[in-house]
């Protein structure tokens, strides 16, 4: 008996610092923690916790939720919307100290529209964009969403994760097939 005490105790510890890593609605800071309404609404801990974990931002790998089938996001608001997933990751180089940085449209077509940042955040074509840094730090262009709505700007090896060196010497291994006759 004693034993399952014991168990039971362990899995209600577990269960309530898993959902005490978020702040409940009335203590967020967000809301008026005086609304009778707030009754109604789901609280975060309870919301989130039975999601994948994640290290940082909101503690959830949205990525890894949807792959697992634990989340399944609306696509479209209208029957008509043509959803268009990418499966093509695009490597942004500019050999400095910084490795490279992998953009992989998969997982964020899964989530967007290809709208939602073409033609105005980023033009669709290769080479048309300047990326800056300042201007992400700035809220504007990766910024928008990543820091907001998605893991934060300080988790910077999960953009910058493609090493230069490979770059380089897979360049240095395509420049010669590339002046072939």
């Amino acid at each position: 008996m004693r034993r399952f005490v014991a168990i039971a105790l362990l899995l209600c510890s577990a269960a309530w610092a898993a959902t005490s890593l978020w702040k409940p609605l009335q203590a967020d800071g967000l809301r008026d923690p005086a609304n009778p309404g707030l009754a109604f609404l789901q609280q975060p801990g309870d919301a989130l916790s039975v999601l994948p974990r994640d290290t940082a931002g909101n503690l959830v790998n949205w990525v890894k939720a949807i792959d697992s089938g634990a989340i399944n996001p609306r696509t479209n608001l209208f029957p008509e919307t043509q959803v268009r997933i990418r499966e093509d990751d695009i490597i942004v180089a500019r050999f400095g100290s910084m490795p490279a940085v992998k953009f992989p449209h998969r997982q964020h077509t899964m989530w967007l529209d290809c709208t939602n940042c073409h033609e105005h955040l980023f033009k669709s074509k290769a080479g048309a964009n300047r990326f800056s840094m300042q201007k992400i730090l700035e809220g504007e262009q990766c910024g928008l969403c990543h820091g907001a709505v998605s893991f934060p700007l300080t988790e910077c090896n999960r953009c910058h994760s493609v090493p230069n060196a490979s770059l380089r010497r897979a360049a240095q291994a395509a420049a010669p097939a590339a002046s072939s006759p």
